[in-house]
């Protein structure tokens, strides 16, 4: 290009020689444009018609002609006074194709790489893209791949673009160095970054290649993890990471300057607005006390928890700011939160990018905060933990940047990054209820982009199989209305704990809406039909009153408050709901069933969390019908471990057959923890006691004698949870520690199940 704009400027040299004082440019022809009009042309050219003969004019004519982009050469020449402007132009691309793609998704490829069909090549734009896809490979670990651009010409000024492409092999992380670090082993730190040393277990994971970003993020992990361990002053010196001369190993080494490690000393908090009183902020203060190791990760949370209490006051504008000061004779910092009125801004505009397929309107319902809103952290805080919950994302960003329009305003910006949300699944597994088992499925959790939800699953087990369709609209007719139904059958016969086999089919109509953010409404309607059959010989007469078909149609409902701070990896916070079903509308059952149940969270060490959930229900028949046995309650198994399924149950005294209770109860203390292995393995283990109780059978006395206790029954045990590269395996092992002699017990419960 330089020898091309070199001969450009020669010929505006020749126009300069020619041009006689005074004279004008009588016409402008452009010559070579087949694409790009002529008038367009023009528009690029600092010289019109009738402008003085300028040489310096028609230079920058020139030089802005070859910046468009949409010139492989240009040219000028003077014919008396008009000025011929020839033209070669850029070919278009047909298409963009890759070769030889392995490790990396064309997918991928296509969201970096700007060239695209129909665009203008140009080699500055194929350098770019050459160096964009490179610098993908290198964050999958590929620092020995290759790219090389072909161009494949084709008629009318048209080429095809080719990357060929050398993945080579991967470049993994063979060690992991820390220097500094006194107060953590090497294995306490490795476990705190997210990069890994290479392993043979790890071929499912990229974690154990290097990635420039995800080093950086490493130094931001280290940091934070001294930080939240009382070392104030820390900070990492250097961070490199150096590749083996056969450039197939990186070794990497942190160095780490720990500094002192500070205690909390006093706790204030001061206000410098009236309406807000510093006694009652301070008893928002709950996770700092003086005395404990200084933790940054505490300070932010009470920051978070201070600025809701002044919104909560009608605040929308506070910024809190902790204000440290650091003793480092006696190492003790003292805090003091100061709340300050903060400038009033509000939100100017939401600007959504890098959702291709998902509908702006399912991102945007999801923020607390809209255009005109008075701008509130807390509310963005949970705009971008509602969008991260959709789960329709890799990545989720939601940030904020002062307007360009005024000083008052603020521009909220949500960059995300999609993933797949298709599900094609096929399992295979073993239980001990049900034996050996296969499950198929196919779903999708954001239909068209909506956020609307189809699945449809079936399970084949040696005694059960069944099958399930569900759809669900989280936004039915754009309200914060979630709508939905299912459709489903099953056939059960586990002659191991019951007597009978059942088979029902139904389906059901559901509704949910939000009050707020931690009340929640749900109602459902459920019509089934199910039949109790192939009843084994000699067993209990209730069990023979119970054989044939009854059907079922009910509505209920659920009322929930939920203050968790996660529905899946619950760590923190309690729940606590009560519900109610009324069955008799339409169906041959007439009962009422009341349900109640609650749960609190408590994580008080790294991966050491404390869950305490207790449940009961209770149902009572009217207008003089029976309720039959698949409608009534049973324990054990999942329910209360240390007991077989149905285990826990009113029996009829001479064939000990399970009869089902008209109410129970439960509770359960578990405490997850980990086992001292690294993360990767996926391994974890949980100690629990379950405490249940069962009783209530209908008419029991017109059947003859039965057992049954209201004697809360107790067991314990340890489980072992092993997320393996072949699927999720569990196994527990419970011990009855309170039971009654006709419970029917089991010591060991083993699942495991793979997913594709």
């Amino acid at each position: 290009m330089i020898i091309v704009v070199t001969a450009g400027l020669l010929l505006v040299a020749n126009v300069s020689a020619k041009a006689e004082e005074g004279a004008t440019v009588q016409d402008i022809i452009v010559q070579g444009n087949e694409r790009i009009e002529s008038d367009t042309v023009r528009s690029y050219m600092s010289v019109a018609v009738g402008d003085r003969l300028d040489p310096s004019a028609i230079e920058k004519s020139l030089k802005a002609l070859f910046a468009t982009g949409l010139f492989a050469d240009v040219t000028v020449h003077q014919e008396g006074n008009t000025i011929v402007v020839h033209v070669v132009e850029n070919p278009i691309i047909n298409r963009v194709a890759y070769e030889g793609l392995h490790r990396v998704k064309q997918e991928d490829l296509d969201k970096e790489v700007k060239l695209k069909a129909r665009s203008v090549f140009t080699r500055n734009a194929v350098q770019a893209d050459e160096k964009r896809i490179l610098d993908i490979y290198r964050r999958e670990g590929k620092f020995g791949a290759t790219v090389e651009p072909k161009i494949i010409e084709l008629p009318q000024n048209r080429v095809d673009l080719v990357f060929e492409i050398s993945e080579g092999p991967s470049t993994y992380v063979e060690k992991i160095a820390f220097i500094g670090n006194n107060s953590f082993s090497d294995d306490d730190l490795k476990q705190t970054i997210e990069t890994k040393e290479t392993r043979w277990w790890r071929f499912l994971s990229s974690s154990d290649t290097y990635d420039p970003d995800r080093m950086d993020y490493d130094r931001e992990k280290l940091r934070r993890f001294y930080l939240s361990n009382g070392y104030a002053d820390f900070r990492v010196v250097s961070a490199v990471a150096e590749l083996s001369p056969n450039r197939e190993n990186f070794y990497m080494t942190f160095t780490v300057d720990e500094g002192d490690r500070y205690k909390m000393g006093k706790i204030d908090v001061k206000s410098a607005i009236a309406e807000i009183d510093p006694a009652a902020a301070f008893e928002q203060i709950e996770d700092l006390h003086t005395d404990d190791w200084y933790n940054a990760d505490q300070i932010e949370k009470v920051v978070q928890k201070l600025t809701d209490f002044a919104g909560d006051k009608g605040y929308a504008f506070v910024d809190v700011r902790p204000v440290l000061v650091r003793n480092h004779d006696t190492r003790v910092i003292d805090v003091t939160f100061e709340i300050h009125e903060a400038p009033r801004v509000f939100v100017e505009r939401i600007d959504i990018v890098g959702n291709e397929r998902t509908l702006d309107k399912v991102i945007r319902r999801e923020m607390r905060l809209v255009e005109g809103d008075a701008f509130n952290t807390a509310k963005l805080r949970l705009s971008k933990d509602r969008i991260k919950d959709l789960d329709f994302f890799d990545k989720s960003d939601v940030t904020n940047v002062p307007s360009d329009t005024a000083p008052d305003r603020t521009v909220i910006k949500v960059d995300v990054s999609e993933k797949s949300t298709g599900e094609l699944t096929f399992g295979i597994g073993y239980s001990t209820a049900y034996g050996a088992m296969i499950n198929v499925g196919a779903g999708e959790r954001n239909l068209l982009g909506t956020a609307q939800q189809i699945s449809i699953s079936g399970e084949f087990a040696l005694l059960q199989a069944g099958g399930k369709i569900s759809y669900t609209d989280p936004y039915f007719l754009d309200k914060r209305l979630a709508a939905g139904f299912d459709i489903f059958a099953q056939n059960t016969s586990v002659y191991e704990s019951y007597a009978y086999a059942t088979g029902t089919t139904g389906f059901d109509i559901r509704a949910g809406w939000m009050y707020n953010e931690h009340w929640r409404h749900d109602i459902t309607y459920t019509a089934s039909m199910t039949n109790v059959h192939d009843v084994q010989p000699g067993v209990s007469l209730y069990i023979l009153d119970q054989q044939g078909v009854n059907t079922l149609s009910s509505i209920g409902h659920i009322l929930t408050y939920d203050r968790r701070d996660s529905h899946t990896e619950t760590k923190s916070g309690w729940y606590v709901y009560f519900g109610n079903d009324v069955a008799g509308l339409l169906g041959t059952e007439h009962f009422v069933r009341n349900s109640l149940g609650a749960g609190k969270y408590y994580t008080f060490a790294d991966e050491w969390t404390l869950s305490l959930i207790a449940s009961a229900g209770y149902m009572n028949p009217w207008g003089g019908h029976q309720v039959h046995i698949n409608n009534l309650f049973f324990l054990g198994g999942n329910t209360m471990p240390g007991f077989s399924y149905g285990g826990i149950s009113p029996r009829d005294r001479g064939t000990e057959d399970a009869l089902g209770g008209v109410w129970d109860a439960v509770g359960n203390a578990s405490l997850k923890l980990p086992l001292g292995l690294p993360k990767e393995y996926g391994v974890g283990a949980r100690l629990f006691t379950y405490v249940g109780s069962i009783g209530g059978t209908i008419d029991p006395g017109k059947y003859g004698p039965v057992d049954q206790s209201s004697v809360p029954r107790v067991s314990s045990g340890i489980g072992v949870v092993w997320k393996s590269p072949m699927g999720p395996v569990d196994f527990d092992l419970a011990v009855p520690i309170v039971r009654q002699s006709y419970d029917k017990i089991r010591f060991f419960f083993f699942n495991f199940g793979q997913h594709f």
